[in-house]
């Protein structure tokens, strides 16, 4: 196997650019691959599209069913561009899907995982929005196949509204994963530089940061599969910790002068710990339901080495004030966070942000 295509486009290739290049990442895909692929030939986009596949280092037989798809896919007007290498170990699905939109020609990129299936109409009304949006990444509400499987975290995806993308600090690179965009001649430069493990996620984050993107949400047409160990989603999760709280730091602290972390517990904790000097500084309190993390009336940050340690109280929710960031996980309490929530009557965005 050969990364030959990947570089500069040839003649023939510019001569011949899609409106979409579909780009997609394969790393021993064997049991999902037939299935993603018939999603790809059954799109009901009018347009150009190509196929730009990159293979990372597959030791089953994705090989073979690339090029078993790619003679039929060519033959619907579906141009494929095959890439990949034979390392005895793949570099990562980041690395993969950089060397995929390396080789491609498209003016969008839209992005498949190998385990995912895509309604027929997703690329058509992905690119419409796109036409509408042209300086949004478009992202979709998914379906999970089996049903019930990470129905918590799918039913969040699927309820938030275009300004809750931003006062819910992504958790994750879900986005993306469903992912539609132009192409940007700053977004391939920063595919390039910005990490070859978790670039596409830390691309939302450089675009969000810089208020150059916004992100949409279009209607239901992409089917998550079953989760492969190549899945995006298991990598980095310190990379994507990172930028979450860049975000954070970048985009809402500046804002306010001090604020409160809502959860005395782990997750509260953590974030105290990964802000900078100057951000754990305007944190006048962290807020709680629990009785015991109450009763401590401090929490002590062990690691600074500033002396005397700060001691930052411990409140019940009731007598902390605003705005808050919230470190409680959605959907977990049968409704109980979301009541005492509610029970404010603060305004989202303004007067609290989740960050989990």
């Amino acid at each position: 196997m050969s990364g030959a295509g990947v570089g500069g486009a040839s003649e023939e290739r510019q001569a011949m650019q899609a409106h979409v290049s579909i780009i997609l990442p394969v790393h021993n895909a064997e049991p999902w691959l037939d299935e993603c692929l018939r999603s790809v030939l059954q799109q009901d986009f009018e347009g150009t599209m190509e196929l730009s596949v990159f293979n990372d280092a597959s030791k089953d037989k994705s090989g073979a069913i690339i090029e078993k798809w790619r003679v039929k896919l060519e033959d619907s007007g579906v141009h494929v561009i095959i890439g990949g290498h034979d390392s005895p170990s793949p570099r990562g699905v980041g690395y993969a899907k950089n060397q995929a939109v390396a080789q491609s020609s498209g003016s969008y990129l839209c992005f498949l995982d190998s385990d995912d299936v895509m309604m027929p109409q997703r690329v058509r009304l992905q690119h419409e929005a796109a036409i509408q949006h042209p300086s949004s990444i478009i992202g979709c509400r998914v379906r999970r196949d089996p049903p019930n499987s990470t129905e918590r975290y799918t039913r969040w995806i699927n309820q938030l509204t275009p300004e809750q993308l931003l006062t819910q600090v992504p958790r994750g690179p879900s986005f993306v994963h469903c992912g539609f965009a132009p192409v940007w001649d700053t977004r391939r430069v920063w595919l390039y530089t910005m990490g070859s493990r978790e670039p596409l996620f830390t691309l939302v984050a450089s675009f969000q940061r810089t208020h150059i993107m916004s992100l949409y949400v279009s209607i239901c047409v992409h089917l998550w599969g079953p989760w492969p160990a190549y899945h995006p989603l298991l990598h980095r999760r310190t990379t994507i910790w990172t930028h979450r709280v860049r975000f954070l730091e970048e985009q809402a602290l500046p804002r306010w002068a001090a604020f409160t972390i809502w959860n005395a517990g782990k997750q509260g904790r953590r974030l105290y710990r990964s802000l900078t000097a100057s951000s754990q500084r305007k944190v006048v309190a962290f807020c709680d339901v629990d009785e015991n993390k109450i009763r401590k009336g401090f929490y002590c940050h062990e690691d600074s080495q500033e002396r005397p340690k700060p001691r930052i109280p411990i409140l019940h929710f009731r007598a902390a004030r605003p705005p808050f960031v919230i470190c409680v996980k959605l959907d977990l309490t049968g409704g109980a966070f979301e009541d005492n929530l509610r029970s404010l009557h603060l305004q989202e965005g303004q007067d609290f942000l989740h960050f989990s």
